[in-house]
């Protein structure tokens, strides 16, 4: 984010806002007013000098003609005075005086987020950087009980020079935030905020909530990529009622942006609150995003319409992104090995034949393909048929409980409803450790590490069944399949909650944490240290499965896990594939 020149709040040079020169006149005793740098409808700033500490500072003085704005300006100082973050402007102080109320703050340099919008000087790249840095700022605020209320482009000020990369922005003006736990400044109905930027729900005299902060950063962000928001009208009756209307797709303005991005951004201003997310998701999408953004300072879309011309429409769109080709072929693998290998895997004399097992692979391989969401459901009802109808009831009992907590952690991702199969297909090989790598495939940290931890459940769920060992064995001391595969209800009691009991569930943690780790190694170039860190890391999580599994199971007595060496081996490789085929940064 390159600037031409330094800018400090510099108002133009014929700036009036009716209050008489003060310069040099001090403030609580130690802050010589310098010069005013800004003014409205609530107070003059001024940049001032702090006599005692010799650093210049910025302070808001309020002029507390009402208790309404004296209990806005002590809103600001409690809501500021919770947070410490780089990304949001510092409160040092705040004191009263006789028809005034004074808020002493860091002092930025910098110009305002509109400001540069403004001026054309940002690049796409530039904006999800801003984005990101906004939603770590918004997350800590949120995380203290403080929901903003208000965020814009004049809130948020870009620091000419910025320390971290956290602090590439700072997050002002919080005084119509409310606090957790106190009582607002505003009665209910009453509406706080900027009306092009509101959250629909806030706009209604509701109660501002996280996701309502999250909307409004999402249209700030929605406007910086393609220079319109389709908010704000001509006449502010226009923006009362275009709030709450659907958006065009950001796609539909910028279709040379990242899909993924454009999604994120639209998930974010959904109207309804329950449907955007979090600003961690919103955040991992804008930092996922990140290298396929331009950094080109292109002139945005005009924020101000042509004469004559039709702005798109505020209409219903879809929310949810499509399926990649990647995505289908993954969840078509898993649905072919969870349906052929649960019906070859039938007893002799079930009704479904086990030499139906490649047209089941096949049927299901598709069914996943083309409706990953609704396929995965129908593969698991129909198996789940299958198992009852051959007398294995106490089968579906444990596919079941395979399927339901993927659909729980991962909802909206159908294609890696049935990934975690993989786990118990590569024990069949003996090396079921190699499934963490694997998992560690996927982009994003959270998929990573569900998808590896549900792996490992998986894989407990099947050694009942299976023969010979998947790792692990009997974790349990379950009874032979004969007692209890008819049974829906000894499945429960003897398999199930001897399972859950025995805490072997827990050593999916260790899978879980190894996937989120992979990623972060610092291996990509390609020599013999990489081979070096991936090996360490292969054998890591052998050690660590081994270690965790004679804690939690000492009834096994200490048996060596099937696969220990060739699945760390395997997971070493799997690994190094991952880094070669990976693109250079």
């Amino acid at each position: 984010m390159e600037r031409t020149e330094t800018q400090i709040f510099q108002p133009p040079d014929d700036f009036d806002d009716g209050h008489e020169p003060e310069v040099h006149r001090f403030v609580m005793g130690r802050y010589r007013l310098v010069r005013r740098i800004g003014a409205g409808g609530f107070g003059v700033v001024w940049e001032a000098h702090d006599e005692q500490l010799d650093r210049l500072v910025a302070v808001k003085t309020v002029g507390a003609s009402s208790p309404e704005v004296a209990a806005r300006a002590e809103r600001e100082a409690q809501a500021a005075a919770r947070l410490a973050h780089p990304g949001i402007v510092a409160l040092y102080e705040s004191a009263s005086e006789p028809g005034s109320v004074h808020l002493v703050s860091e002092l930025v340099f910098g110009g305002t987020l509109g400001d540069l919008l403004a001026g054309e000087e940002l690049s796409d790249r530039d904006v999800v950087r801003i984005g990101s840095a906004l939603c770590d700022a918004l997350g800590h605020a949120h995380s203290r009980g403080v929901v903003h209320r208000d965020i814009k482009p004049a809130n948020v000020m870009i620091p000419d020079n910025a320390e971290s990369e956290a602090a590439i922005v700072k997050l002002t003006d919080f005084g119509v935030a409310s606090l957790a736990g106190d009582a607002t400044i505003t009665r209910n109905g009453d509406i706080v905020g900027t009306f092009s930027y509101m959250a629909p729900e806030q706009a209604e005299g509701e109660e501002a909530t996280p996701a309502s902060d999250l909307y409004s950063l999402g249209l700030v962000l929605y406007e910086a990529l393609c220079g319109v928001n389709p908010v704000r009208g001509q006449t502010p009756a226009e923006t009362a009622r275009n709030v709450g209307m659907e958006l065009p797709a950001l796609e539909e303005w910028r279709p040379d942006l990242p899909p993924e991005l454009c999604l994120a951004i639209d998930r974010a201003v959904s109207p309804d609150p329950e449907e955007r997310g979090t600003v961690a998701d919103l955040r991992e999408e804008l930092e996922l995003s990140l290298e396929e953004t331009s950094a080109d300072m292109l002139p945005p879309a005009p924020a101000e319409l042509a004469p004559g011309a039709q702005p798109l429409p505020l209409r219903p769109r879809p929310v949810r992104r499509p399926t990649t080709m990647a995505e289908r072929v993954a969840a078509a693998v898993a649905g072919a090995l969870v349906a052929g290998g649960a019906v070859a895997a039938l007893p002799a004399g079930a009704p479904v034949e086990r030499g139906s097992a490649l047209i089941a692979a096949a049927v299901a391989a598709a069914a996943c393909a083309l409706l990953p969401r609704v396929g995965t459901l129908l593969t698991a009802c129909g198996l789940a048929l299958v198992f009852v109808v051959s007398g294995v009831a106490g089968w579906a009992v444990l596919l079941a409980c395979a399927v339901l907590p993927a659909l729980l952690l991962l909802p909206r991702e159908g294609f890696l409803w049935l990934v975690p199969a993989g786990a118990p297909a590569l024990g069949l090989a003996g090396i079921s450790l190699a499934f963490p790598a694997f998992a560690a495939q996927l982009s994003r940290p959270s998929r990573r590490a569900i998808v590896a931890g549900l792996g490992l459940w998986w894989l407990l769920l099947a050694e009942p069944v299976a023969s010979p060992s998947l790792l692990l064995g009997d974790p349990a001391g379950l009874p032979a399949r004969g007692l209890w595969e008819a049974s829906i209800s000894a499945t429960v009691t003897d398999v199930l909650v001897p399972l859950v009991a025995s805490g072997a569930p827990l050593i999916a943690l260790v899978w879980a944490g190894a996937a989120w780790l992979l990623p972060a190694l610092p291996v990509g170039h390609r020599s013999v240290a990489d081979l070096a860190f991936l090996a360490l890391w292969a054998g890591a999580l052998a050690g660590a499965t081994a270690l965790t599994a004679s804690v939690l199971l000492p009834a096994s007595g200490g048996a060596p896990l099937r696969g220990l060496v060739a699945g760390a081996a395997a997971a070493a490789l799997v690994a190094l594939v991952g880094v070669a085929v990976r693109p250079r940064e």
